[in-house]
């Protein structure tokens, strides 16, 4: 079965003179009232023009960091409107509010070629609790609905699963829908060889996916803070570096059972380390030299060339989480050689189906200006776990029927 089974595309829309409502993620990084990465506001002008052609109404809404209990100017959504409107060179209204009066003189009042903005769906707490008389109040402003925000599809949140189900013509949106068929191509049955690469902090984060894609994977390569963990379980001592003690059982019984299905387990050989996440320097040692000060905090040259050796031949690759502290610059190069890597096997073999998923691997892949040499960038991190997992989201079956 299709992800997209039972669900309207945009395309398929009749929009002419009607206002439509798009979930967006507009949930982006800023500082002060900068947008620091508009990666999410670009990935959702597709969907936008397309309507805008249509000659629709268009409505928008997003939610923005984490409001407590009501309106907080810090969390505006103003900045990403004013961002919109830049890369568009189309009018963006941003209303007061997103129920009420306003919002519905704004889209009543809404002439061709402009947008309404909803200010954060989160200064009202009921969009979070799924709250449906607060889904029928943004229902007010519409006649149609789409999804165009993978980031927050797996959130069972009012404008995301209650709202859609208020409106007889409700579609995904170009953005989800690409979504959705590139990482079906994992969840399903991927072309063989599978590689999966998971990094970032925790085992405990990854458990369901890790076991998930210990079913259909040829190859796990492991890197980031959880690799510790795994070290760890096979006797290591890891000095100062993040291990979770209380994981060590699950680690043993991951290596154990990728032994037992012959999938190839690539953990790190050799770490770089300092004495500390503020160290401006660090230095690349084996992985059985690490001492009691010492803090793992990238894989080291010898595992990212394994790694490469190990991308050779594959047909699917889906990479989750950087192999490091790969913010800091000391502590990038496996991260940034990963990324490398995975983009020169499309480079060699341009069947290779290569997708990245996660704020901090995607962020990586963004950063080395390789984003346009994977088959897909996905904008969704927990989404696109719970997916990979074979969890269903509220957010797209809200869409079926």
């Amino acid at each position: 079965m299709s992800m997209l089974d039972g669900i309207k595309s945009v395309r398929d829309l009749d929009v002419a003179g009607r206002r439509v409502f798009v979930r967006v993620d507009f949930n982006v990084p800023l500082e002060g009232k900068v947008v620091t990465d508009d990666t999410r506001v670009r990935a959702a002008i597709p969907t936008l023009k397309l309507l805008l052609e249509k000659g629709a109404r268009v409505v928008i809404a997003s939610h923005l960091g984490r409001p407590k209990g009501g309106p907080d100017p810090k969390y505006s959504i103003e900045p990403a409107a004013h961002k919109l409107a830049e890369l568009m060179s189309v009018d963006v209204i941003l209303t007061e509010d997103c129920i009420g009066d306003g919002p519905k003189k704004v889209v009543g009042d809404l002439r061709d070629g402009q947008i309404a903005c909803l200010e954060n769906l989160r200064f009202h707490p009921e969009e979070e609790k799924n709250d449906e008389a607060f889904a029928r109040e943004l229902a007010k402003l519409s006649d149609a609905y789409v999804n165009d925000a993978f980031g927050a599809a797996h959130r069972a949140h009012a404008s995301v699963a209650a709202l859609p189900r208020l409106h007889r013509e409700r579609a995904a949106g170009l953005l989800l829908e690409a979504e959705l068929l590139a990482l079906g191509r994992v969840r399903g049955e991927p072309t063989r060889p599978f590689v999966a690469v998971l990094g970032g902090a925790k085992v405990s984060d990854k458990i369901a996916v890790l076991e998930a894609l210990l079913t259909k994977v040829d190859v796990l390569v492991i890197g980031g803070a959880m690799a510790n963990t795994f070290l760890a379980a096979k006797g290591l001592a890891m000095g100062k570096s993040l291990v979770e003690e209380d994981k060590l059982a699950l680690a043993r019984t991951i290596i154990a059972r990728a032994e037992e299905k012959k999938i190839t387990l690539v953990l790190p050989e050799d770490v770089v380390v300092a004495d500390g996440l503020d160290a401006t320097s660090g230095r690349v040692i084996d992985v059985s030299a690490v001492g009691p000060t010492d803090m793992a905090l990238d894989i080291g040259p010898r595992t990212v060339a394994t790694a490469t050796k190990a991308f050779q031949g594959a047909k699917t690759v889906f990479w989750n989480g950087p192999m490091g502290l790969f913010e800091k610059a000391p502590f990038a190069s496996g991260t940034n050689g990963v990324a490398q890597a995975l983009a020169e096997l499309r480079t060699l073999d341009s069947d290779a189906f290569t997708i990245v998923g996660g704020g901090d691997s995607v962020a990586a892949v963004e950063d080395a200006g390789l984003s346009s040499r994977f088959s897909h960038v996905s904008t969704g991190g927990g989404a696109s776990l719970e997916l990979i997992e074979g969890r269903k989201l509220p957010g797209v079956e809200a869409l079926r029927g």
